[in-house]
């Protein structure tokens, strides 16, 4: 399960954030995305659409299905993209990102969702982890596979540039068909294991937070999960560390660029901080689940991002700077699968854990607006205000990383001592 949707997650990736790839690769002077802030106009429109369908994508998913549900997102957003590719005007190429959005703004939070219904509490982040992370290793391979496609330059009269679109698009209408065959759904209702083993999946669930069974989503559940002020913590944090993944995707290769490289060597130079990205926050995830704490990992590698940011843009050196793209890489990655496995291990109930998830990722494209604007192009090459603005963003995190681990740690111990249940049931404790 895990391998096959770390595949379609790299997928989703490599469409999302091969907007820098292609700008480096002319698009950029043919599509005139260089005259004011058109290209950060064209990068985060894609994230409106993909804000405002979070919630309802996933309040629908048991509905229809899982499969159901992910193959219309791929097939979707495969069309799109190849779309992208016939692109002559800058407005054209905004309009599809806005439908891009559109069909990718259900497909992580089903994931996440669906994941985190599989697993213990103790399991989830190395779980989560395995399929996010070794999607973005896969999609840092993506920008050599992309430069690759550059070299079709001048075929059937299309620029290099729209060649990564076309071709990527079929790969993604293709990835549709492997999904509707190969996507597992929900352990109530998989049809891959025997019965049997269907039951020991949910009392190892029921045995850790008591919700292998769905419990149904009605308006009230809704607005009374979104009362919770935790759930609002975590998305803030949540889009604090996509920020800094957002512009790393965006603006690595055009700050690589800027570096004096060459386009060639700028689109294979994105790769290797990606993988090791991945690397880093596999670890940190595997440590974190054997330790059974979440809160000190993430402010590591919060305090990582930070570090990073200060080194590329402050740095003299083309090889310093790129090693402060390496570190506040692997810090960005590791906090987005760590705090995705601190929201999900502090969650009881499914409607709750649909809701959580979803509110979760709409703060991801948050993030993500904020990590394609702030980066303006009158400060290119090196973005110094862009990169405060991160900074201060993990200021935020840290900051919402102390309140609600101080909170949880008191409801503990009130728990401990009067044998209150917390979120309804009994014997269970928060993960901090």
């Amino acid at each position: 399960m895990l391998p096959l949707l770390g595949f379609l997650y790299s997928v989703t990736i490599i469409d999302r954030s091969n907007m820098g790839i292609a700008r480096t690769a002319g698009m950029g002077d043919q599509l005139g995305l260089g005259e004011g802030n058109r290209f950060s106009v064209v990068s985060c429109v894609y994230f409106i659409p993909y804000i405002l369908l979070q919630l309802p994508t996933n309040l629908v998913l048991r509905k229809f299905g899982a499969r159901n549900c992910l193959t219309f997102y791929i097939f979707g957003w495969g069309c799109v993209e190849i779309g992208m590719g016939f692109c002559q005007t800058w407005q054209a190429l905004a309009g599809c990102r806005v439908l891009l959005g559109a069909f990718e703004a259900g497909f992580f939070p089903a994931l996440i969702y669906i994941v985190s219904t599989w697993y213990t509490r103790q399991e989830v982040q190395t779980r989560i982890a395995g399929f996010l992370q070794a999607s973005i290793a896969i999609s840092g391979f993506g920008a050599v596979f992309s430069y690759v496609l550059t070299l079709m330059d001048g075929i059937g009269g299309y620029r290099g540039w729209s060649w990564i679109f076309i071709i990527e698009g079929i790969a993604t209408v293709g990835c549709s068909f492997l999904g509707f065959f190969f996507v597992p759904d929900f352990p109530d209702k998989n049809n891959f294991l025997t019965e049997e083993q269907t039951k020991i999946i949910l009392r190892r669930v029921e045995d850790d937070r008591g919700d292998s069974v769905p419990d149904g989503i009605t308006r009230s559940k809704i607005v009374h999960h979104l009362k919770d002020w935790v759930l609002w913590a975590h998305g803030f944090m949540y889009m604090a560390s996509t920020m800094p993944a957002y512009a790393a995707s965006f603006f690595s290769p055009i700050i690589l660029f800027g570096m004096g490289w060459s386009v060639s060597e700028t689109l294979l130079l994105s790769a290797p901080p990606l993988v090791a990205a991945a690397s880093s926050a596999f670890i940190f995830a595997w440590v974190s689940d054997r330790s059974g704490q979440r809160a000190i990992f993430i402010a590591i590698q919060s305090f990582m991002t930070i570090t990073g940011m200060l080194i590329t843009g402050y740095a003299d050196g083309n090889g310093v700077r790129y090693f402060g793209i390496f570190v506040f890489s692997a810090g960005a990655s590791g906090c987005m699968s760590s705090i995705i496995a601190y929201n999900a291990n502090n969650i009881v109930g499914q409607s709750k854990r649909s809701v959580s998830s979803a509110l979760l990722v709409s703060f991801g494209g948050i993030g993500g607006i904020l990590g394609t604007t702030v980066f303006r192009q009158a400060d290119y090459p090196r973005y110094i205000p862009g990169m405060w603005a991160i900074i201060g963003a993990q200021i935020l995190m840290i900051s919402l990383l102390s309140v609600t681990s101080i909170t949880y740690s008191n409801r503990n111990k009130r728990a401990r001592e009067t044998g209150e249940p917390l979120e309804g049931q009994v014997g269970f404790l928060y993960i901090l």
